[in-house]
């Protein structure tokens, strides 16, 4: 058996040449993970469904995204243009997510090629992030009564502060986020558990605080954990302010997956930030997280 992963060709969309979100890095990470026989294929997943989609948003918000009808403003917030491959492409991450959540509690372990749009809350998007994917599939296990109690752990540069939104008067949901303090957003939302480092925080002070923090975790009882596994906490990233060597983030993985693996948790992993300076280096980076999770399979 090998890992669980998903992957779509419309998880690519047409934002422009000269856009400065690498929206290339996810066809160039899924044929990454074939070449290195990682995985030696996908799971496609089905556009979400607007049902599954109102466990998180709002059904105006909903309905101005598929029918691209949302203000300017709105629409600067998100930072994509508002175009069909954008819409088709929230759709269909989200439900990959969604795909992943379900895979994870069948083989105990998953991975999505995409996901971790933690800037989205139930009124509208933000930060490249149009619909959250984490939230729709958190809310989607609790109400089909799949799991009782989910942790988010949020390892992205920037602060989740659309799950804490979200979840913010849910106690079914612990938000867990480690992040960088001056970084965006810059008005901050309030998780269960919210770590910020100091700008060039470097690895053994984030492993040593990451450690940490997962004893405090551990001491609560969860059924379902979400990893969302930013990579721009590298120290070449051009959005992150934090130092974090390629070794720093392997170790962050083994971490987090073997912390949770090990208790027998299921764990579901998305992607989040990664804006790093060499792109070929972004897209090795983000594998660390599926080359990790095989490990265990």
């Amino acid at each position: 058996m090998e890992l669980p992963v998903i992957n779509h060709e419309d998880y690519f969309a047409k934002i422009g040449d000269d856009h400065k979100f690498p929206i290339n890095k996810f066809g160039e990470l899924a044929n990454y993970l074939l070449e290195k026989k990682i995985i030696n294929q996908f799971h496609k997943p089905y556009p979400c469904s607007v049902k599954t989609l109102k466990g998180a948003h709002s059904q105006t918000y909903i309905n101005n995204i598929i029918n691209k009808s949302l203000d300017q403003n709105g629409v600067k917030k998100i930072g994509f243009p508002l175009v069909d491959s954008v819409v088709k492409r929230s759709l269909v991450a989200t439900g990959g997510t969604v795909l992943a959540s379900k895979l994870a509690l069948e083989h105990r372990i998953a991975c999505n090629t995409a996901g971790g749009s933690h800037h989205a809350n139930f009124d509208g998007g933000a930060g490249y992030c149009v619909f959250n994917d984490v939230a729709v599939a958190a809310n989607y296990l609790l109400n089909k009564g799949l799991v009782k109690k989910i942790l988010i752990v949020d390892l992205d540069v920037h602060q989740g502060n659309g799950n804490s939104d979200i979840f913010g008067n849910n106690k079914n949901v612990f938000t867990f986020s480690m992040h960088s303090k001056s970084n965006y957003p810059a008005k901050k939302s309030k998780s269960d558990l919210d770590i910020e480092l100091e700008d060039n925080t470097e690895d053994q002070k984030y492993i040593e605080t990451l450690k940490d923090s997962i004893q405090l975790l551990n001491k609560q009882k969860f059924d379902f954990v979400f990893y969302i596994a930013g990579v721009d906490v590298h120290f070449n990233d051009r959005l992150g302010k934090l130092k974090l060597s390629d070794d720093g983030i392997k170790k962050r993985e083994e971490i987090v997956i073997g912390n949770f693996f090990s208790k027998k948790i299921p764990i579901c992993g998305v992607l989040g930030g990664g804006y790093n300076k060499n792109f070929d280096k972004l897209v090795e980076l983000h594998s660390i997280l599926h080359e990790t999770c095989a490990k265990y399979i």
